[in-house]
């Protein structure tokens, strides 16, 4: 059996060569611990400089949202099942302020509250990132409620008519058609250059998924966008699913 033998020059000459394509590169995150956790809520320590609405990432992966600032602690939103979260646990501060995608790609898609898409077909393409907490515009920044907006519903039409860009109340007991007059309207636009956007929060699944079937079979899903946090989400996504639709 022939002996293996390797110089000092071949060992020298290997490594060389395994480093010359190694770029070093250096990483600075500013990392707390979490000091309690329960209720979906994160006591986190050592993040001095984190910002309201900055999304944090705890040791297993899962997200949160800083909300709640205080001197020594920071109280966290878990953006998921906080069943794995421990006290001691590390969170690293991400930099990245709370966004939604927003443009023309969310069109016809199904998101969740943090408008990650949830319809199975594939990424968003086209879109851009928006805050999902900005200035409002003020009054005078505001275009003036001018042009009617058809509902498709006699009786509103007539007797109290909606404009574009107007905020409308639709309140009412259990079963008593808010969606039904929600749902109709979106339907009505068809053809009239209206993006709508259809926010449900706290419905079962099952509604929901009738619900997107209803727009896709009508042709209206090409021009609405569907935010979703069912019963069964977390309080943050129910939270966050009308910001989200507001900023969309």
């Amino acid at each position: 059996m022939a002996e293996l033998t390797l110089s000092a020059a071949d060992i020298a000459s290997a490594i060389k060569k395994n480093l010359e394509g190694f770029t070093p590169s250096l990483e600075a995150r500013t990392v707390g611990r979490v000091t309690s956790v329960g209720d979906g809520i994160a006591n986190i320590s050592g993040l001095p400089d984190c910002a309201v609405n900055e999304l944090l990432e705890f040791e297993d992966g899962t997200r949160g949202l800083a909300l709640n600032l205080e001197e020594e602690s920071i109280g966290s939103v878990v953006l998921g099942e906080s069943d794995r979260i421990e006290e001691g646990q590390t969170v690293k501060a991400t930099g990245e302020i709370l966004s939604v995608p927003v443009g023309e790609g969310v069109l016809g898609r199904v998101v969740n509250a943090l408008g990650e898409p949830i319809d199975g077909k594939g990424p968003l393409v086209g879109v851009q990132q928006r805050r999902m907490e900005i200035q409002a515009p003020g009054i005078m920044g505001r275009k003036p409620v001018h042009q009617p907006m058809q509902t498709g519903i006699k009786s509103i039409d007539a007797m109290t008519p909606i404009g574009r860009g107007q905020r409308e109340l639709i309140i009412g007991d259990r079963k008593t058609g808010k969606t039904t007059i929600a749902i109709d309207t979106i339907l009505n636009q068809k053809g009239q250059g209206v993006k709508c956007i259809y926010v449900a929060i706290g419905q079962k699944g099952s509604t929901v998924a009738q619900t997107v079937e209803t727009l896709r079979q009508a042709g209206a899903l090409e021009y609405t966008v569907v935010v979703v946090a069912t019963a069964a989400d977390s309080a943050p996504f129910k939270y966050l699913a009308p910001y989200a639709g507001c900023a969309m």
